[in-house]
């Protein structure tokens, strides 16, 4: 991935190089995991990966408080809309989304004062999820065969369809439980080039729109889907955001109709790679990253977590 302007080219092995997670809860975080394979494998011996409890009130200041060493953070829940807001500058993507969930230091301005670049790589976990379980959608055809369907109206959802955006999706039903608090993942999804509408859980023609649909993205707790697991499983394919527990009334569905399914560890995966390349500025080694996620879950989720672009 071609690094964006302001992205780290801190690559000395033997230089003490820092970067962390921040969130809030964070001590089950599995990035650190996947980032230091990923700085061992590229041998950065003096390189560094913890976990920093921070929330959107706090992420300012954990930031501006970090020395010349940090080379980056990646930011989880609740932060990713502070720590865009904190950037000097932002990839077209994260300001579609509305939030970030990276943060690459950029050179200082002249006074001293750090600068950050913002990317959301949320977004290529989403595609990387839907090409490692299904492949490159077919999105040549009629208009059905380039819609989208997505479950949920947060941050998630809003990454989502930015994602479906990248796949070649050109249409994208949003299904709230309440619409009104769909409207920035709305906006996300029109940001990013899509037709996109809003549709009521309860109101909702699910098999029908399953069943046209390319992908489809779930948001939302297992709970929510169960009832109607049946009818999204249709999808040509399905990525459930849920890794744990798993496998979800959902997954157990799409096995059923002998369908295909991606998890929120594949999007974990996929968007750590750009992560990791934008903080070293190397390829990222990713079946190092896969390997070491797979140890770290104890294979608990059987399924193909690719490492191939």
């Amino acid at each position: 991935m071609r690094k964006p302007a302001g992205s780290s080219d801190a690559t000395g092995a033997d230089e003490e190089r820092k970067a962390a997670v921040l969130g809030k809860p964070i001590e089950h975080s599995l990035s650190p995991v996947l980032h230091r394979a990923a700085y061992h494998a590229l041998g950065l011996a003096e390189w560094s990966y913890d976990r920093i409890e921070a929330d959107a009130a706090t992420l300012a200041d954990v930031v501006r408080g970090m020395g010349p060493e940090w080379v980056g953070v990646s930011v989880t829940m609740p932060g990713k809309r502070a720590a865009l807001e904190l950037a000097s500058e932002c990839t077209d993507r994260a300001a579609a989304v509305g939030a970030a969930n990276t943060l690459v230091r950029s050179p200082a301005r002249p006074d001293g004062t750090p600068r950050w670049f913002a990317d959301c790589t949320d977004v290529d976990g989403v595609v990387g999820a839907v090409r490692a379980a299904c492949g490159q959608p077919d999105v040549a055809g009629g208009s059905s065969a380039r819609s989208g369907v997505v479950l949920g109206a947060g941050g998630t959802a809003a990454a989502a369809v930015v994602g479906l955006a990248e796949l070649g999706i050109s249409h994208v039903t949003l299904v709230a439980r309440e619409p009104a608090r769909a409207q920035e993942t709305l906006a996300a999804a029109r940001t990013a080039g899509l037709h996109a509408e809003v549709v009521r859980l309860d109101e909702a023609d699910l098999s029908g729109l399953a069943g046209s649909a390319a992908v489809l993205v779930s948001t939302v707790p297992p709970d929510v889907t169960a009832p109607h697991a049946a009818a999204l499983a249709r999808a040509a394919c399905v990525v459930d955001v849920i890794y744990d527990p798993w496998p979800t009334p959902l997954a157990d569905a799409v096995h059923a109709r002998g369908g295909r399914i991606a998890t929120g560890l594949d999007m974990l995966l996929h968007q750590a790679f750009g992560q990791v390349e934008q903080f070293t500025g190397l390829p990222a080694p990713r079946e190092a990253m896969r390997a070491a996620l797979r140890e770290a879950t104890g294979d608990a989720v059987p399924l193909p977590l690719s490492g191939e672009r």
